[in-house]
């Protein structure tokens, strides 16, 4: 299969909500801008799983997903200026 044609299809998905992240394999993700990435082990009580679980159903998104987004969202926040 073409990468474009790989593309369009995954592009598609995209566009139906579908969770994409499956496609893409971040541990050997290549760091851009000074992004790079590493690897972190967090352990949660079984209540927040349970609710991280929800919401990233909710919002048809992976566990992971809604862990990033809402830590960057964080930091961004205490980045401000007050």
């Amino acid at each position: 299969m073409s990468g474009t044609k790989r593309g369009d299809e995954l592009l598609e998905k995209f566009d139906r909500g579908e969770d994409i992240t499956d496609e893409f394999d971040f541990e050997h993700a290549e760091s851009h801008d000074g992004f790079a990435t590493k690897r972190v082990n967090v352990d949660f009580p079984q209540w927040v799983v349970n609710a991280l679980d929800e919401e990233a159903r909710r919002i048809g998104i992976g566990r992971q997903a809604v862990i990033k987004t809402w830590i960057v969202e964080r930091l961004d926040k205490e980045r401000k200026p007050a």
